[in-house]
């Protein structure tokens, strides 16, 4: 079956986490049913017009943005004072990607968008040590 997202759920990896084309927690899904697809391509281009815009030099460009579950990419940041805090809903489904930051080997931009926010992470391997570089609202 072909998602709205655009996802074949028989070979999508996250498919069991997934909450689903008539699931609340798919912003993806809600977002086409009430203003069309065209409309859906708009805001990914917006989204990723925005994350480029932000300026972090030393993150390559994105020009797509794929359909992440929100347990594959909610990661806890520390915060200062020594607690640590998850900005994401595991159940929801987000727009991300990820790119290889440029001059440090190892460490990776992860960014995360929907209408309500942008956030933008460096990590290592696996979700290693992540820091909060950006968390914008829209």
């Amino acid at each position: 079956m072909k998602a709205l997202c655009g996802a074949d759920c028989a070979c999508c990896q996250w498919c069991s986490a997934c909450p689903g084309c008539s699931d609340e927690k798919c912003f993806i899904a809600r977002y086409i049913k009430a203003n069309g697809k065209e409309a859906y391509e708009e805001l990914k281009q917006a989204l990723i017009a925005e994350i480029n815009g932000l300026g972090i030099g030393d993150m390559p460009k994105i020009d797509q943005l794929y359909a992440l579950v929100g347990n594959f990419v909610n990661l806890e940041y520390p915060l200062p004072g020594g607690q640590t805090a998850k900005f994401l809903d595991n159940n929801s489904m987000y727009l991300g990607n990820q790119v290889q930051r440029q001059g440090k080997e190892g460490r990776c931009y992860g960014m995360v968008a929907c209408p309500e926010f942008l956030l933008v992470s460096e990590y290592g391997e696996n979700g290693a040590a992540p820091e909060l570089v950006v968390y914008k609202r829209r």
